[in-house]
Order: structure tokens, then C-alpha cells, then sequence
């Protein structure tokens, strides 16, 4: 078991149910809304909640940021990089996939912003790194608001290695780097690729950056050459969604289709 604080993240693993939760503390001295409808909802689904004074808490989750909600819940348990080949439930095989590739985040703030932006932008699958990077710690999960409970999350030793499987499965991997010569808004981001990006200040390892079939810059007017890490991944992927629901407006639908086929017999 470990331990999951914070109002967001407790409501986000009781609405996935992907891991099991076995009690839920709350502070004494919080009574509002959302608490108590937590509390319902904990109950209902047959977890024990407990008040406690908030002290109690924040030994609890070793941090006074939890909100006066703490989660005792079972390991989060990691895909391999084959289970992403699948398309995610609920889409369509013939969708195109987008894979999130961290190279070494090791800010869990930024960790966190990421997996909170993939998820929005409807990501297939995230991967990250067991080495030099930032674990999916309460922290990390916190700063998602919850989002790394829905997500997708692939756990490997080699990047490089993992990025050449995918490759093989016939996904362009598609690195963010302030060298890359094409800006990110003139790529076509809508079919199934891998969208990779490294550490913060540093960027992409060398043999990462090799692996890539494609480097994307975001360009800068301002006097500081690049972004964050979480902000540029929020610009890409978003560009990347609406890239995706431009693609997918453009498809006919069957019953177009349909009449479309039967005018061209009629016309034969």
C-alpha cells in the first residue's frame, strides 16, 4: 500500500477504480462540501473513512499539503511497453494513437503537469523512465489533480530501446528539441506517433534525440530560447489534439459514406 493525499487525487482513484483503496483519512476540523461528499461516496463504495485531528495527517501523508483528505491505496501497477501497442478502450482501431515519451523529467511538479495535460489532451499512452527521473510519487500525482489515475503508464529501463519497439509497430517518434528545424505548428501531428520530450534545461539525451525520426522546435520571440518542460508539452499536445479532431471532421461518417456509394452506382 501507499499513501495518496490531496482532495483531487482521492476523488480520482475512487472514479477510475484501477487500484484498490483500503481506508481514507479525514481532518476533524474540515467540514465542507466536497469533503463530505467524498466521505459519501468513500462509504458507499465500502471504504472505511476515519476522522482524524490534521496533525494526524500530516504525519500520515509526511507533508501539510494534503488538504485534509490522505488515501491508504494499493501500489499503482505499471504497463510494458507491449501493452501500449493496444489502442486504449473505448477507441476505434482505426484511430490514430499518440504515446507521451519522457526522457528524464525529474521535477515531480512538472511530472505531475505533464500526465494532467495528456490526459486532456487525450493521449494513448505515457511512458516514462525507472532511471534518473522523477518516480509517480504522491507529489506527482497531486500536482496531476488526479489525471495519472486515468492514464495509461508504461514503466521501462531503456528509453531507447522501448522507442525502437514502438517504431517497429510503425510509429514516427517525434522528438521536442530547441535545435529541431521544423516548428511544431507546420508538422502533421495526427497520425500515430510518439511524442518525446527530455529533461528540464538539458533536453534530450544525445541517443535519444538520434532515435527520433523527427525534431520539433517551438518558436521563441522573447530573449529566452525555450520553455518549461510541462508548458511545452501543453503547447504540442494540444496542437497535436486539434490536429486529431480536425482529422477526425474531415472523415465521413458510414451513413455518408453510404449515400456517397450509391450516387456513384446510380451515375454508372
Amino acid at each position: 500500500m501507499e499513501v495518496l493525499y490531496g482532495l483531487h487525487p482521492v476523488t480520482e482513484a475512487l472514479r477510475a477504480g484501477k487500484r484498490r483503496i483500503d481506508q481514507v483519512l479525514m481532518a476533524q476540523e474540515r467540514h465542507d462540501e466536497r469533503l463530505e461528499r467524498l466521505a459519501a461516496q468513500c462509504r458507499e463504495a465500502g471504504i472505511q473513512v476515519r476522522r482524524e485531528p490534521r496533525e494526524e495527517l500530516t504525519l500520515a501523508a509526511n507533508t501539510d499539503a494534503h488538504q485534509g483528505v490522505v488515501a491508504m491505496v494499493r501500489t499503482q501497477e505499471f504497463l510494458s511497453i507491449e501493452d501500449l501497442f493496444e489502442h486504449k478502450p473505448g477507441t476505434k482501431i482505426s484511430e490514430t494513437r499518440l504515446v507521451l515519451a519522457l526522457d528524464g523529467v525529474e521535477d515531480p511538479q512538472n511530472l505531475g503537469a505533464l500526465l494532467r495535460v495528456a490526459d486532456g489532451a487525450g493521449v494513448d499512452g505515457v511512458i516514462l523512465t525507472e532511471r534518473r527521473a522523477a518516480p509517480l510519487s504522491p507529489a506527482a500525482v497531486k500536482a496531476s489533480a488526479g489525471a495519472a489515475e486515468h492514464l495509461r503508464i508504461a514503466r521501462v529501463v531503456n528509453l531507447v530501446q522501448a522507442l525502437e519497439k514502438l517504431k517497429r509497430r510503425n510509429l514516427w517518434i517525434v522528438g521536442l528539441d530547441e535545435r529541431g528545424e521544423t516548428d511544431y505548428d507546420r508538422f502533421d501531428l495526427s497520425g500515430d506517433c510518439v511524442l518525446v520530450l527530455g529533461r528540464e534545461g538539458a533536453g534530450l539525451h544525445e541517443l535519444v534525440r538520434r532515435t527520433c525520426d523527427y525534431l520539433l522546435r517551438i518558436p521563441m520571440a522573447g530573449g529566452v530560447s525555450s520553455l518549461n518542460v510541462s508548458a511545452a508539452g501543453a503547447v504540442v499536445l494540444y496542437e497535436a489534439a486539434r490536429q486529431r479532431r480536425h482529422a477526425l471532421a474531415a472523415l465521413p461518417s458510414p451513413a455518408a459514406a453510404s449515400k456517397s456509394a450509391m450516387q456513384k452506382g446510380l451515375g454508372s
